[in-house]
């Protein structure tokens, strides 16, 4: 009686709900094919080793894709479990959500989102539940700030100098993301205002309701303080944006056209997407868009909510720089289309009751590394595939050094560079050398030489997928990777190499 009332559950569901029915067996697929096993938890993991230094989405997914491969790993967490396991997820507001399609968020092939545009929560607990799901609960430490990473007199990894209690290791996986700390700029004559100032991770339980809200700064992170402004009934909201930023729709189909741009910049026909956009996305609202700065040239927000907002006459997007604090708001020197920051324009005082920053979050560093990989021209981002530094390539750093682009999020890429490092670490005879790595590096930038942005900059998911290609087919030594890079089959291959070399190890096994 119980299966017949699951089965008789499902197919109402699938009748009623007919899209997220056929989404949700589009993720099982992708799971069944591409997720690697989780190993038995009495299976004892084989040598390489890896250190994955950050617990947020890429380093949770950069370590499953290690252990389903039968790689062992250990994370390193500089916060608590509570505000570390997640990374910057874990510490935004309970309202904020993911402003694009979960199918291009899917950071893992065993997630299973069951909505198109997950909540704070959702996110975090699929993070958890692959945290869970591949036995990383006993492979994480927190509270344990990273401060170096250098190799011992055999060659390999120790971290922060405690080889005593954490051991050694093969490969190095750098996830601390691009999101650290708050990032809170002085205003000046901040002191004159009267109300309150908050970030704009650090609105929960906050109350705006009938007041003016002034919200400082034009990206991802002004878009939802709006957001939270309006649902929580602000009486007036003004967006003050010193830079123009591109706003492109909340339509996973859009949002993959323009992502398959495979030259990764401005070029001749940029003027499409950038015409389409502001005739029939932009429509009554083109003065607000950006005037001298490609569509690829830094990475646009998603959001299509905000326009609703601006035309019901519950938001204003002003652009312009902001001069000095008052007591009843901030004197501000507004800008027309096309100014440069700091030019002229016409001055006069925005009033507000509250002050929120949306000025984003500090960049994490990356200077517990050896002071070697950041040579002058090959430092990130310009690093070989953007994440192996070319002075060693048991080195990745994984969402840690991009600046701009526009794609899917963790969609593929994460575990497409990790099986990248674990290819190199057990097959010797596919790792690049230095030389090598640097010529692709400048040959990188003979390629996109007429780029607005240098070479390493900004990319598209074509562009990345393009030199994936590139790379796995100019060494006859990766051709038979291939499956295994881009879709992580045949995981017996790199076992398969890894017991061949123990014949040649010292006790026939690696330790």
């Amino acid at each position: 009686m119980e299966t017949i009332n699951h089965a008789k559950s499902i197919l109402t569901f699938a009748i009623t709900n007919p899209l997220s029915f056929v989404y949700l067996i589009i993720q099982q697929i992708l799971n069944w094919i591409f997720a690697p096993a989780p190993p038995p938890p009495s299976e004892k993991l084989r040598r390489p080793r890896i250190a994955v230094i950050g617990a947020g989405l890429t380093g949770v997914s950069s370590a499953a894709h290690c252990v389903g491969h039968g790689f062992d790993v250990k994370i390193f967490e500089a916060r608590s479990k509570e505000k570390g396991l997640g990374g910057i997820w874990s510490r935004v507001n309970s309202t904020s959500a993911l402003q694009i399609h979960s199918i291009m968020f899917r950071f893992h092939p065993s997630v299973k989102w069951d909505t198109a545009y997950p909540t704070q929560e959702n996110i975090k607990e699929q993070i958890a539940s692959v945290w869970k799901l591949y036995g990383l609960d006993k492979k994480t430490v927190f509270d344990t700030p990273i401060t170096s990473v250098k190799k011992n007199s055999s060659g390999r990894w120790i971290i922060n100098d405690n080889e005593a209690e954490y051991g050694t290791f093969d490969g190095i996986i750098a996830a601390v993301g691009s999101c650290g700390d708050p990032q809170m700029p002085h205003l000046p004559d901040h002191e004159k205002f009267s109300g309150p100032t908050f970030h704009s991770s650090e609105l929960d339980g906050k109350d705006v309701k009938g007041k003016k809200v002034l919200i400082i700064g034009g990206g991802a992170s002004a878009v939802e303080a709006l957001e939270f402004a309006v649902s929580n009934d602000a009486a007036e909201i003004d967006v003050l944006s010193r830079s123009d930023k591109w706003i492109i729709p909340r339509n996973v189909f859009v949002d993959v056209l323009l992502s398959l741009n495979i030259f990764g910049g401005e070029t001749s026909f940029s003027w499409i997407p950038e015409w389409f956009l502001r005739k029939f996305f932009y429509r009554d609202l083109q003065d607000i868009s950006p005037s001298k700065k490609g569509l690829y040239t830094d990475t646009p927000m998603v959001n299509s909510e905000l326009f609703n907002q601006i035309r019901a006459g519950k938001a204003r997007w002003l652009r312009g720089d902001i001069l000095a604090c008052k007591e009843e708001g901030i004197l501000f020197n507004h800008r027309a289309q096309g100014v440069p920051k700091g030019g002229p324009g016409h001055e006069s005082v925005v009033n507000g009751d509250v002050i929120i920053m949306a000025t984003g979050y500090k960049r994490p560093s990356l200077s517990f590394l050896p002071d070697n990989v950041f040579e002058e021209k090959y430092e990130p981002p310009n690093w070989y595939l953007q994440v192996f530094p070319p002075q060693d390539p048991t080195i990745c750093a994984t969402n840690s050094t991009y600046l701009n682009a526009i794609g899917t999020v963790g969609n593929y890429h994460i575990g497409i560079y990790t099986r990248f490092l674990l290819m190199f670490l057990v097959d010797p005879l596919t790792r690049p050398r230095e030389g090598l790595m640097k010529l692709w590096i400048d040959f990188t930038r003979v390629v996109k030489r007429f780029a607005p942005t240098g070479a390493f900059d900004f990319f598209t998911y074509a562009e990345l997928i393009y030199w994936y290609c590139f790379v796995s087919i100019i060494n006859p030594f990766r051709w038979k990777w291939v499956p295994f890079i881009f879709f992580g089959l045949f995981p017996g291959l790199p076992l398969a190499i890894v017991e061949e070399e123990d014949r040649f190890r010292p006790n026939g096994k690696a330790k």
